[in-house]
């Protein structure tokens, strides 16, 4: 089912859309923010300039630090008196980003994120429990509004409350999530020792997002829970989620919303366009957003576009899972690591879950990396073991099963990867769960 005919309307039909609101969008920002204006007049690019799609690449990018720099308002193209909510990210590392939306924006919102929920299967017939977390966060609101605009029963329960979260599903019948992968693979925990068959309950479609997960997770949380799970992105400096969604037929790859959010790779080192195809630097600019829209930002996740015709018959063009990004890549001897890697290695082995802390430090000149990861309750009495040092042979284990595991981990770390880490086997609930983006990995070399 599709929600707007747009989804399907033809390649010219869907870059006349966007050539008419990226001139419109370039027009607005040069006339009505200063900040913009003046970085436009330095690149020497002018609204009328902007005559086909390709000329987008003469402007120059935005990135995280122009939003920080800026803060809290200086990006803004509406009025204060236009703006009638804000957003903002936690500003765990200094200052938070902020957002604006006019009340068109709250709607366009609400109808990418009616897109998506529709493209996963949900409808006006479902019970839909949303725990993503509301306030300045985008996702619980993002999901409120997509939920009301096509009719489906909200649950504004948001974050936390783990019992009542599993008393819901139960109760109320819940048949749609929209959850981060990882809390809802604690509430999958709790649950069992709550005794909870979630197969047993109506769930049916699960709609995730707000971080990295891999395949082998989707695995894992279709056969735990019995339901579908889709992927779904977006982030606050463009609009909150709903930026792209997968689709029930193909479950394989996000439609973007391109009426609104116009998508580039570029290569993140060079700053260069890329053919669709290739992998590479997502960026987006925002062409019809009236509260802060966004030229060329960066938004350094890593993944490839692709213009494939798809058996949903929607013809936006697809963004692929994400393999990382940028900013969290680690450089450790030489090696680009990604610590997202981590999880679909650790996915393929039994007795241990898929909650993992990878620890980055430095001792002397050499960098070392240790991946803490939970076993599963069936091990939780057994003592926990060690790999240490250059040689998977070296193992510090009077039992055989857990050195099994451990030395199995890193040898397919290092297949992977490309370098050896230190494995540490820890009990259930030692790793930290968040409500929001799980945090995984810790760099101490910064600290040094």
């Amino acid at each position: 089912m599709i929600w707007n005919s747009v989804e399907a309307c033809s390649r010219s039909e869907m870059q006349s859309i966007q050539l008419d609101r990226l001139q419109k969008t370039v027009g607005d920002i040069y006339d009505k923010n200063p900040v913009y204006k003046k970085r436009l007049d330095e690149a020497g690019v002018k609204p009328a300039d902007i005559k086909s799609l390709d000329d987008i690449r003469r402007i120059p990018f935005t990135v995280k630090d122009d939003l920080r720099d800026n803060y809290p308002f200086d990006l803004f193209t509406a009025s204060r008196e236009e703006i009638v909510e804000y957003h903002a990210t936690s500003g765990t590392t200094g200052k938070p980003i902020v957002v604006g939306y006019t009340r068109n924006d709250i709607e366009t919102w609400s109808e990418v994120m009616a897109r998506c929920m529709t493209s996963c299967g949900i409808t006006s017939k479902d019970v839909l429990q949303n725990i993503y977390g509301y306030g300045l966060f985008t996702g619980g609101l993002g999901a409120h509004y997509g939920g009301l605009k096509i009719g489906a029963g909200v649950i504004p329960i948001s974050g936390g409350n783990t019992q009542k979260q599993i008393m819901l599903m139960q109760d109320f019948g819940t048949t749609s999530l929209t959850v981060t992968p990882s809390f809802l693979m604690y509430l999958y925990e709790v649950g069992v020792e709550m005794g909870v068959d979630f197969k047993k309950l109506n769930l049916r479609t699960a709609l995730l997002g707000s971080e990295f997960w891999t395949e082998s997770m989707r695995e894992k949380i279709q056969e735990s829970f019995g339901l579908k799970a889709y992927d779904i992105y977006g982030l606050t400096e463009i609009t909150g989620p709903g930026v792209s969604c997968e689709c029930h037929e193909a479950q394989n790859g996000m439609h973007i919303n391109e009426d609104y959010f116009y998508p580039e790779i570029i290569n993140p080192a060079t700053g260069e366009a890329l053919p669709v195809g290739d992998e590479g630097e997502l960026v987006f600019t925002t062409i019809g957003k009236e509260g802060q829209p966004l030229l060329r930002y960066r938004t350094r996740d890593i993944t490839s576009l692709s213009l494939e015709p798809c058996v949903c018959g929607r013809t936006l063009i697809k963004m692929k899972k994400l393999t990382g990004r940028t900013d969290d890549m680690l450089i450790i001897r030489g090696v680009n690591f990604f610590p997202s890697q981590i999880e679909s290695i650790i996915l393929k082995h039994q007795g241990v879950t898929p909650n993992y802390l990878v620890v980055v430090d430095r001792q002397g000149t050499l960098d070392e990396v240790e991946v803490r990861i939970e076993v599963t309750a069936q091990y939780a009495t057994k003592p926990v073991h060690e790999v240490f040092n250059e040689s998977a042979d070296q193992i510090v284990s009077d039992e055989m099963a857990t050195r099994d595991i451990v030395k199995a981990l890193v040898r397919d770390i290092k297949d992977v990867v490309g370098i050896t880490v230190k494995v540490t086997l820890v009990p259930p609930g030692t790793i930290p769960r968040s409500e929001g983006k799980a945090k995984r990995y810790i760099d101490n070399r910064q600290k040094r």
